[in-house]
């Protein structure tokens, strides 16, 4: 079975999105293959992605040729030209990419990548937004939504279960929430178990349910 992390990826539309994805892809070791029908953004780009390429996205031939239909994984950074996404999207679809994630900048426009069949889209603005005032209105460290109803917050431990072992506190049956990992002062984050017993100056990941793990930060 092939290393499908390791596998090269397409990347269609090289704004402020597709440029940084790119890049960090590359510096991972991943192999990519940049495409943007704007030649002065290829140009300024050459010299820091090795395979980039200005080409029209929304021509299947095109794709065909440059052999995007031999990639497992592809990504549509398109923004601003909401038929060109929709569109190179739909070819990738046709061509028979296995992975694909697509750009989107909104709800509407989410839902329609959906229908065509794109595998994961991703909404870089809402997404940072909704983070952001998760934070700002709260008294979380940071904040990672990873499902629909799923958060992993990180936060410091409210003073009821500092000084008993995680086992004990029964966090689950009365919050609906686990602490999954802990970072104490100058240390690295380490696993949690149930004799894991927290102090005052910890920083913790706990996971759960959106609402059960906002009111579990408040208490902190």
């Amino acid at each position: 079975m092939a290393d499908i992390e390791n596998d090269p990826v397409v990347v269609v539309g090289l704004g402020r999105f597709g440029t940084s994805l790119a890049l960090e892809l590359a510096r991972r070791g991943t192999e990519v293959l940049a495409i943007d029908k704007r030649s002065k953004i290829v140009q300024s780009l050459s010299g820091r992605l090795t395979h980039i390429v200005a080409a029209d996205a929304t021509d299947i031939d095109t794709l065909r040729e440059l052999g995007v239909a031999e990639f497992y994984r592809a990504v549509v950074a398109i923004g601003g030209d909401l038929e060109a996404s929709i569109l190179s999207t739909a070819l990738l679809v046709e061509l028979g990419i296995d992975d694909i994630w697509t750009k989107a900048v909104s709800r509407q426009h989410a839902r329609i990548l959906e229908r065509i069949g794109a595998h994961h889209i991703v909404l870089p603005e809402q997404d940072m937004g909704e983070r952001v005032a998760h934070l700002v209105s709260g008294r979380m460290l940071d904040y990672v939504e990873v499902d629909d109803n799923f958060a992993l917050v990180k936060t410091r431990p409210p003073r009821e279960i500092v000084g008993t072992p995680l086992g004990d506190t029964r966090l689950r049956s009365k919050h609906g929430v686990t602490v999954v990992c802990v970072k104490r002062p100058d240390e690295d984050f380490t696993y949690a178990s149930a004799d894991t017993v927290l102090e005052y100056g910890d920083v913790i990941l706990v996971a759960g349910p959106i609402a059960k793990v906002e009111r579990f930060a408040e208490r902190a």
